[in-house]
This record gives C-alpha cells, structure tokens and sequence, in this order.
C-alpha cells in the first residue's frame, strides 16, 4: 500500500513567491528519485476552530497563511529511500538552512502516513 508525508507550514503572505520555487525545486527532486505524487496547496477556506484547526495548528501570524503538503511513495520502504536521497542532494543544500528558510519551520509540522482508504 501507497505512503504518504504530509506537511502543515504557516507562509508569510510576502513570501509565498519564494516559497512556490522552493517547493517546486524540491517537488522535481523529489519526483526524480521516485515520489508518485507532490502537492503543495496553499489555504483558500480555513477558519480558526473552538478547539483546533488549522490555523490553531501553527499559531497562524497576521499576514501568513497555511499551506498543506503532501508527498506520495510507493511505500514506506521507497518513502525512506527516496527521502535519504532527497536530503543529501546539493540542489537542496542552500534551502536547508533555517535561517535562508521563508517560514518559520518551527512551526511547521509532519509525518508519516499508511494509506488505509484509497478509493
């Protein structure tokens, strides 16, 4: 069965430039070494929740919006060997760097998913 990442960001309004040919670079990258699929989906309909949601998720700034991303593998074995080449790769090096990155990564979140419904 299918694996998927999945990434949750707060986005600088100012920033989603940068942060589209970000996630395009690293989308190519990704797909090359055998991802099936990559999204990055910026936040057209989400509103704050009583208890949670999205934009509770990442303490959500004026003037940011949350992007919902997603990555497809074969499996979760692919998934791990696709990302260790993903990571080493000298394309991605300069994006690496938390201090060049266009949101604050601490308070992105992720993980890793077995698909149980794929209709």
């Amino acid at each position: 069965m299918a694996y998927v990442d999945g990434f949750v960001v707060p986005v600088p309004k100012k920033k989603i430039a940068e942060y589209r040919r970000i996630a395009q670079k690293m989308g190519k990258i990704c797909r090359e070494f055998g991802a099936l699929e990559y999204r990055e989906c910026m936040a057209d309909d989400v509103k704050p929740g009583k208890v949670t949601s999205f934009p509770q998720s990442v303490k959500l700034k004026a003037g940011e919006v949350v992007w919902l991303s997603w990555i497809v593998y074969k499996s979760r074995k692919d998934r791990d060997r696709i990302m260790g080449k993903v990571m080493k790769d000298k394309r991605l090096a300069s994006m690496m760097d938390p201090k060049s990155m266009p949101f604050d990564g601490k308070r992105m979140f992720f993980g890793g998913f077995k698909i149980v419904v794929d209709l």
